[in-house]
């Protein structure tokens, strides 16, 4: 099975959109989510993702099926100033959960910007969480450091280690 994750174009934003769809109606789950008038989730960030440098949208391929997608920033670290990579959001489609994609889609991004990197997790994400921890385990071979907040967790670690 061919997994990559590719740069998504200004003209695939309707993909991602589309797609949000499906991962808010999940995330909405482990916390409540805006719905506008017409019934749809509101993303309200989509937009800077093709707008600001800092930001970056891919989708996830199997093959050339489209199996989710990941929204990545490039954030300053508030305890010491430093760049740092953020998972902001990464969805994959049920139809193609636990068979190692997430796992391999997530790898395939944090060897695309080598370096800090942080995933958030919800506390009330339950499956979320030992999904990141094992993925992120596995990657940096348990070299990672994981913070509690009153919100959820933070993996912090180095994509090159």
């Amino acid at each position: 099975m061919q997994i990559s994750v590719r740069p998504a174009k200004k003209s695939e934003r309707d993909k991602i959109d589309i797609l949000l769809q499906y991962y808010l109606h999940d995330f909405s789950e482990f916390e409540a989510v805006e719905i506008d008038p017409n019934g749809r989730y509101t993303y309200p960030y989509l937009d800077m993702y093709w707008q600001d440098p800092r930001r970056s949208p891919f989708l996830i391929y199997i093959q050339d099926n489209i199996a989710g997608f990941a929204l990545v920033q490039q954030e300053v670290d508030p305890a010491n100033g430093r760049t740092r990579m953020d998972l902001s959001e990464f969805f994959v489609l049920r139809v193609f959960r636990n068979q190692g994609i997430g796992n391999k889609a997530a790898t395939i991004l944090w060897e695309k910007f080598p370096g800090a990197w942080q995933v958030r997790v919800l506390k009330s994400n339950k499956p979320g969480y030992p999904f990141w921890q094992h993925a992120i385990s596995r990657h940096t071979i348990g070299q990672y450091k994981e913070q509690v907040t009153k919100e959820g967790f933070t993996f912090i670690f180095d994509s090159t280690s």
